[in-house]
């Protein structure tokens, strides 16, 4: 019997492909970096044709760095980078305009605009989001209004959207496949989560036509399967989920109350909140954790836009590093940042001011200021934001959390790991995979073809690799963080660190 899994993880920053056994431990991988383009001011943009492209390649060197024969290969699990918006000719192929990126902008105004409508309110309950440039509506209304000829195109049924994971799926099935998973409808702001449907109401006030959209299935289904060309025979795809909810599936965050956060370009939160849904009373997003035979699991979301991003722009445009990896033994070795913030409000801020308007800025300088002190800050960022949102969830849900089971690239950083422990006061758990997104992924892909009998079988395959307890007195905790929120509030749209979205 075939007993490997292949994952495809198509991140923001990486194309990869990792091929997991049974007991999900990793055999092989491969990635490539995916290039990002920033055309305008709070405009970021990829190639979609980058993205299937390095996807296949991956995919290939994967199976034959592993040297076994793709007929092993039982299924295909798939984890993507959520929100970021393609339109393309159903005939064709051919994107109509680059894929805009879930980071991206350029539609603030507009949102602006919907909040002054009767739409706002009824959006927000049903989808369970914030009305924000974040989420794909809006981008698809960007396309159609600004790409010549595509609202037509779209009107006589002639062009197909979808998230990444939908247009790889459509690409490598060969155009057999128009699907989403119901993780991924739940961050277009179109998803209604109550009633598991795409919501007529809000296609209509956003004059989005519905032909446009995906078939929606659980993430455990059938997919369709891969071309033969790929792999050199049909492998189905049975597992499919946003990277941050295939993450909280390879961190087994199946009980309520569990919570994980992801630290990859961005930093995302995750809380399980079982078979309620919690509408956030703090600017968090109730959001799909996972839906399996019809069955829905909800959780709470908070979403940082910058993590690994201020790394690298510590790397590429400040050039104060040389590697990621250099930025924890500089921290180790430099006791504070000299009083020094950084807020990477690149492309605004996220969860829980929704300011798509600010930017990124560093406070506290002095003439004794240094490079070290700028990258501890740096890092510091990170946890601070972490802080942010770990506060709303615990208000939210009105009680304590204990534990932060955390996963990412980020997390190879111990001296992060334990700042974040100490400033959050939970213990911060590290497993031994830290590529949960495309475990997660690979899980759901086995659980769909019986290769896992349940939930309860992957859980008890979790494996801690390391904790970290905290030490930091809460005096110092709690001056720490009040630096951070001085100044947050000196960068964000009013006086009380709040946006008006």
């Amino acid at each position: 019997m075939p007993h490997y899994l292949l994952s495809i993880d198509q991140g923001t920053t990486n194309s990869r492909a990792i091929l997991f056994n049974q007991s999900g431990e990793p055999v092989s991988q491969h990635e490539i970096p995916l290039t990002q383009s920033f055309p305008k001011d709070g405009w970021v943009e990829q190639n979609p044709d980058d993205i299937i492209r390095n996807t296949i390649i991956c995919c290939q060197e994967a199976v034959k760095k592993s040297q076994i024969s793709p007929k092993q290969i039982a299924a295909i699990g798939m984890s993507n980078q959520r929100e970021t918006t393609i339109i393309w000719d159903k005939q064709t192929g051919k994107p109509i305009y680059p894929a805009i990126v879930w980071q991206d902008r350029r539609t603030s105004d507009f949102c602006k605009q919907l909040m002054q409508q009767d739409i706002y309110a009824y959006l927000c309950e049903k989808t369970g989001l914030l009305l924000d440039p974040y989420f794909s509506a809006t981008k698809i209304r960007w396309m159609l209004d600004h790409v010549p000829g595509a609202r037509e195109r779209a009107e006589r049924g002639e062009l197909l959207f979808g998230t990444v994971d939908t247009f790889l799926v459509w690409k490598l099935t060969k155009g057999q496949s128009h699907v989403t998973d119901a993780t991924n409808a739940s961050r277009t702001l179109l998803f209604n989560i109550q009633t598991q449907e795409w919501d007529s109401h809000i296609l209509q006030a956003l004059d989005i036509p519905a032909n446009l959209l995906p078939n929606v299935l659980d993430n455990t289904a059938n997919f369709g399967e891969i071309d033969t060309e790929i792999l050199g025979l049909p492998i189905p795809i049975t597992g499919v989920a946003g990277d941050q909810q295939a993450a909280t599936v390879g961190q087994a965050c199946f009980q309520p109350g569990m919570i994980k956060a992801t630290y990859g370009t961005g930093c995302f939160m995750l809380l399980n909140t079982g078979s309620k849904l919690l509408h956030s009373r703090h600017r968090l997003i109730s959001t799909i954790a996972y839906r399996l035979n019809k069955k829905v699991t909800y959780g709470l979301e908070g979403s940082i836009f910058s993590a690994g991003t201020t790394v690298k722009w510590l790397r590429d445009s400040l050039k104060l590093i040389s590697t990621a990896a250099e930025t924890e033994t500089l921290a180790k070795n430099t006791p504070d940042t000299n009083g020094v913030y950084f807020i990477p409000a690149f492309t605004g801020l996220g969860a829980p001011y929704w300011d798509p308007e600010a930017r990124g800025a560093l406070l506290g300088l002095t003439r004794n200021s240094n490079k070290e002190h700028i990258v501890r800050a740096a890092l510091e960022s990170v946890v601070y934001q972490s802080r942010d949102l770990l506060d709303a969830m615990m208000n939210d849900h009105q009680s304590a959390i204990e534990i932060l089971r955390v996963d990412g690239g980020m997390t190879a950083n111990n001296w992060l790991l334990q700042f974040l422990a100490d400033i959050l006061n939970v213990e911060v758990q590290r497993p031994l995979c830290i590529e949960t997104s495309a475990l997660g992924a690979a899980y759901l892909a086995g659980l769909q073809i019986g290769m896992y009998q349940s939930l309860d079988e992957i859980a008890e395959m979790w494996r801690m690799k390391s904790k970290f307890s905290p030490h930091l007195p809460h005096t110092q905790r709690d001056k720490l963080y009040a630096g951070w929120k001085q100044a947050i509030r000196r960068i964000t749209s009013n006086t009380e660190g709040k946006s008006p979205l």
